[in-house]
């Protein structure tokens, strides 16, 4: 994952096609590529952010988050207690697009086909209809998933991974944007089917949101007296955009050595002593995509070794497994452990 300095269209609309030659000393090769206004899509993001912002008030971080797996082409897992605002991050992004939004609540009597879709049998034409599920949305949250049963949670795999599912012998492509954002309480194990390791490698992102501030309360209690903050949410960005700030997002620059700290990061938690599973390759691929969606948020076609820290925590500590420890307190001594793993891993020049 050499420096590239590949470019591609940006969500300003403004792309041109340009020719670079690339000289090696004896060789040179040319590549077409697109250009792309990083200022411009960072400008868009930050209208994406503010829109968000508005009704997630106080939490300007998570916002930023939740829009790097959004523009990552990630998934957002959010871990935290009821009524904290992770129904209404996901409807404020889903409107802050001007997309398609559907909600499943979870359930232990859920069924695979409750989700995907299911095909009924029509006499007149007698043949079988495919009758679509609420996974063909733009952005579909997933409410207290790990409240329905492993054989349900499994059937979000192949959508969330390959933006498809199977049915009846059958593939069906899902829209894009395709965007899963799932909860779950962290503090509530009775009558749960804890996410296996490999369901939770399927998001990009974890985040608690937690609770807001006093004086920020205030103002979430003021702004609810008359309306809903949500209901004047409207879209800033189309969905067009959207794809385009994904497009651009893939080829924001990832310097060598900076490719090689992340691996080095990453290579860490698979021999850390109180680690008993590191991060698997697919966590490396996500992590090197959400340091250039971070980077693009920022408006910088390049990634810094700062993304890169920034994210270790809410990208990798989902990912492993410390040894000898009960359930309940992985998550401290996962955040501790990739903490040390950062402090101690040797930053490029």
């Amino acid at each position: 994952m050499a420096d590239s300095d590949l470019q591609t269209p940006a969500a300003a609309g403004a792309a041109t096609s340009e020719s670079r030659a690339t000289a090696n000393g004896e060789a040179s090769s040319r590549d077409e590529t697109a250009a792309f206004d990083a200022e411009a899509a960072g400008e868009s993001l930050s209208r994406l952010r503010s829109s968000v912002g508005s009704v997630l008030m106080g939490k300007d971080d998570v916002v930023r988050l939740a829009c790097v797996a959004l523009v990552g082409e990630g998934h957002l897992l959010l871990e935290d207690t009821p009524g904290v605002g992770k129904t209404s991050l996901a409807k404020a992004i889903a409107l802050s697009l001007g997309c398609e939004f559907t909600r499943v609540q979870c359930t232990p009597d859920m069924l695979p086909a409750d989700v995907i879709g299911t095909s009924i049998f029509r006499p007149d034409e007698g043949r079988f209809e495919f009758r679509r599920g609420p996974v063909f949305t733009n952005v579909l949250l997933v409410d207290e998933v790990n409240r329905t049963t492993p054989r349900t949670q499994s059937a979000l795999l192949e959508a969330m991974s390959e933006r498809q599912v199977s049915a009846d012998g059958t593939t069906h492509e899902l829209q894009r944007p395709f965007f899963v954002l799932a909860t779950q309480n962290p503090f509530e194990f009775e009558g749960t089917y804890p996410l296996p390791e490999n369901q939770l490698d399927r998001f990009m992102l974890r985040l608690s949101i937690g609770y807001p501030d006093r004086a920020v309360e205030r103002d979430v209690l003021q702004s609810h007296r008359q309306r809903q903050p949500i209901e004047e949410v409207r879209a800033v960005v189309s969905t067009e955009e959207l794809l385009a700030l994904q497009a651009a997002a893939r080829n924001v620059r990832l310097e060598e050595s900076l490719t090689d700290y992340l691996l080095d990061i990453v290579a860490r938690t698979r021999t850390h002593p109180e680690l008993s599973l590191g991060v698997s390759t697919r966590g490396a691929l996500a992590y090197a995509r959400a340091a250039r969606a971070l980077a693009l948020i920022e408006g910088r076609d390049f990634v810094t070794p700062d993304d890169i820290k920034q994210l270790a925590e809410p990208v990798l500590a989902h990912r492993v497994l410390v040894r000898g420890v009960m359930r309940e307190s992985q998550r401290e001594q996962a955040v501790r452990a990739i903490g040390s793993i950062v402090e101690t891993a040797a930053v490029p020049a």
